[in-house]
This record gives C-alpha cells, structure tokens and sequence, in this order.
C-alpha cells in the first residue's frame, strides 16, 4: 500500500508539472514529471510493460511519447520496450510477441482498430492489462482496454475548426496524411463542425512530403477561394507553409500536433495555431496507470477516456512551449 500511495502522489506530481507547462508557468514545467520530490526516492522496480505504436522511432511526435513512457519507467523502477511500426499487421504481430512474452501490460495506439481487435483480444484473454492510447478511443472499451490515455478527435477537431472561424476562414483544404487512420478522419469531421464552412479533403503522404507540398500547392492554384488548410500532422503544416508561400496564397494554416519547426513558425506568424494533445502524457500516464494496476488494482477513468487535451498553442504562449521542447517533454 506504501508504494501504491507513492505512486499515486507522482502521478499527481507529474500532472501538476505538466499543468504547468500548459497554463504558461514555464518555472514548473521546466521541471519534467520525472523528476522526484526532494527526498523522495524512485520506487522499488518491478513490472515489465510494452508500448506498441503505430509509428516508428524518429518520428518527432512519437518520440515525445517515447520520452514519457521512459521517464515514467524510471520514476518506477519498471521496464519499458518501446517499439512501433506504421504497418496494422506488424503492429499486431508486436501485440503477439508481447503477449507470447508475458509483459505486465501493453499500451497500444489504435490507428487501424480493426486490424488489432484480434491480438489485443489474445493480451486480454490471457490476463495481461491493456491500455491504448492517442486513437482508437471509441474502440477502445469494447476490446477490453482498462483505461485510454489521449484526445477526443472530435472534440479536437471542433476547436481547431473554431479557432479558424475566428481567423476569417471560410473554405478550409483538410489534409489527411495517412489513409485509414480513423482519428484523422474524426479531426476533419469535427473542424467541419467547428467552422461552419466549406471543408475538403485532400490526402497526401506522409512519407513524401515534397509531394505534399505540390499537391498543397496545386489545389490552392485551382481553387483561391480557399482560405485556410488545416494539416493534421506536424511535418505536414510545414508542408502547407511552403505551399501557401510558393503560391502567394494568402490562406491561414493550422495544425495538429507539435514540433520544433510548427513552434518556430508559430512565432514567426506562418502558422496560426497547434492543437496540443500533450503527448509526453500519452507515454506517461499509461505506465503510471499499468504500475499502480499491477500493485494495487487500481484503474483510472472509470470507463472514461483520460484527455490528455486539447490544448492550443498560439503566438501568445509558443516562446514558452519551444524552451520546454528542448528537454523532449512538449
């Protein structure tokens, strides 16, 4: 019971430093979530979790979860193997091994759900915990998860939607970068919802982002009454800048999600925003939440996601995130 109620003031810890960082009080977010009160030692090891994502390392989103889950491990005194791939096959053959393997627990993203059901169900069956994170969350009960750590899409989506709709935006280019990913599809349904406008699709891939650029570009050349795009992925925004650079248009841009370069342009007025999901808590939170279920049974949410955001990062507040960027939590 010692070591449980420890980890329920870090976990309280890690949320008040994080809170921090969101409200604009750089002092205490600059701190991370893995740094222990003074005079507080980590806890006694013990558990052996898998993170299994549907994105490879070297992403600059999924390596900001890569540093919570790792953080947290250490915080704990537990194991964690991080691995992903973009591949729903692979990623439930990384599920199987996992299981095959007797991990204490598996948190799992759920881009493609259906393409999991089967592996997160074998994870289940044989007793091991369950906690997906950053998609699938509508899924995610019904496949037995515990707990889902991330965002409502939807509700994401409506935010980002508004927050043109106060830009002047009225015809909004949505960019969808990875086809059959159900959350993206959730973010343009929800700006559509969110500004009240004209919204199209346009999908472009991820992995070719000088075509990106050009599709971007050709669809703002053939239609000029589209004043805003939306990109639902860092590199992708980039992306939509040069575009609307190379083009002359003078459409607004908005984002998903962070990175050093959407912050710099942020400051510099190319972009007008970034939904921040807060991903250092999609890697965080779960390995907290998988410790304290396998000491003392404890789950969290009630069968209600755990909303790691929205959060938007602005002009107003983007010098503050890009200080904490550098230590690989925002």
């Amino acid at each position: 019971m010692k070591r449980a109620t420890g980890l329920v003031i870090a976990a309280m810890l890690g949320f008040s430093a994080l809170s921090g960082c969101s409200s604009g009080q750089g002092g205490q977010g600059q701190a991370g979530p893995s740094s222990a009160p003074a005079g507080t030692a980590p806890a006694a090891g013990g558990g052996n979790f898998a993170v299994i994502t549907h994105a490879a390392s070297g992403d600059a989103f999924w390596d900001v979860v890569k540093n919570g889950a790792e953080a947290a491990a250490q915080r704990y005194g537990v194991t964690v193997s991080y691995q992903g791939d973009g591949d729903p096959a692979r990623q439930s053959q990384l599920i199987d091994q996992a299981v095959s393997q007797k991990a204490d627990g598996i948190v799992v993203s759920m881009a493609n759900p259906d393409a999991l059901k089967e592996s997160i169900g074998k994870a289940v069956t044989a007793g091991i915990p369950v906690i997906t994170i950053n998609s699938g969350a509508d899924r995610s009960r019904e496949f037995g998860a515990i707990t889902h750590v991330g965002q409502s899409e939807d509700v994401a989506g409506r935010g980002a939607g508004e927050q043109l709709k106060a830009a002047g935006v009225g015809k909004l280019l949505c960019v969808i970068h990875e086809a059959g990913n159900v959350g993206l599809d959730q973010r343009c349904n929800g700006a559509t919802e969110g500004l009240g406008g004209t919204v199209e699709r346009l999908q472009v891939d991820v992995g070719n982002l000088a075509d990106a650029t050009s599709k971007i570009a050709a669809r703002l050349q053939s239609d000029t009454s589209i004043d805003g795009v939306l990109a639902l992925n860092p590199a992708v925004a980039i992306a939509a800048r040069d575009a609307v650079a190379d083009t002359g248009s003078k459409a607004g841009v908005g984002t998903f999600d962070l990175s050093g370069d959407v912050v710099a342009a942020i400051q510099d007025g190319e972009i007008l925003f970034a939904v921040d999901q807060q991903q250092y808590l999609q890697g965080w939170l779960p390995i907290t939440f998988l410790t304290l279920y396998k000491d003392n049974l404890n789950t969290v949410g009630g069968g209600l996601p755990v909303n790691t955001g929205p959060g938007f990062v602005t002009k107003d507040n983007a010098a503050q995130v890009a200080e904490l960027a550098e230590s690989g939590t925002r």
